[in-house]
């Protein structure tokens, strides 16, 4: 029981202190309209809606978890208040998972902004969101990871920036946002596939336009193995240069 309040409390203080601030909450609906808008000036034929949505989503939740949680982590760390939450009697993985926990809830959030304007301008009676849920949640779990290693290795908040900036921006050009993966030049394929956000993508284009690069199964299982590896290198690194 005392595992559960204190696995509430952190997280209700994140969502609190960070998530619900009006910056953040107005930062994943700005964001992804404000690509969806340069998407149909700069494109030279219609945009199905529908089509670019996946992308939208992909990317809402990429840059909200990354940022938020490396942010935040490295922030407190520099305040030493993490430091006192280590010190508290509550065991370290159940402290990580709340912190996990609202960074998945605040991408899963920005992801479903695109998804409100876009029934607005598309038919989405087609979509299945079932796929959809689980393609957004497994992005998040595995890009709010991804900024729990970047938190890992960063000791000032700019750190953490420049080094999410370094994982993000090639990932919109890599794994199948706005062009497949087919698309890219041979040579950089191989990078497309070695990205968590690749399998995630192509998840979502399924459930929303019935396109697929690979098995639906194959991108929920690659992204799952991506989450328990980012987690175990995540609690390695926080063990090793935290703690001892």
């Amino acid at each position: 029981m005392n595992t559960i309040i204190a696995f509430w409390n952190i997280l209700r203080k994140d969502i609190e202190n960070y998530y619900l601030k009006p910056p953040n909450i107005s930062w994943g609906i700005i964001f992804p309209l404000s690509w969806a808008l340069m998407l149909f000036m700069r494109s030279q034929q219609a945009v199905e809606v529908k089509e670019i949505l996946p992308g939208l989503m992909a990317m809402s939740v990429l840059f909200g978890t990354t940022s938020m949680l490396a942010v935040t982590i490295t922030f407190e760390r520099k305040g030493h208040s993490f430091d006192r939450l280590l010190l508290a009697p509550i065991s370290l993985k159940v402290m990580v998972l709340a912190k996990i926990i609202g960074s998945v809830l605040f991408g899963m959030f920005n992801a479903f902004v695109p998804i409100i304007f876009g029934a607005f301008l598309s038919d989405l009676s087609g979509v299945n969101w079932g796929i959809v849920f689980v393609g957004v949640l497994l992005i998040a779990f595995s890009s709010t990871l991804v900024g729990l290693v970047i938190a890992v290795s960063a000791k000032e908040i700019f750190e953490a920036q420049t080094y999410s900036n370094f994982f993000r921006f090639p990932m919109i050009f890599l794994c199948g946002l706005f062009f497949p993966v087919s698309t890219l030049p041979i040579f950089l394929r191989p990078l497309s596939y070695v990205l968590p956000l690749t399998y995630g993508v192509d998840i979502l284009h399924f459930a929303l336009v019935k396109s697929e690069m690979m098995s639906v199964w194959f991108d929920v299982l690659i992204l799952s193995v991506f989450s328990v590896l980012l987690f175990y290198i995540s609690m390695r690194n926080i063990q090793r240069k935290w703690i001892l």
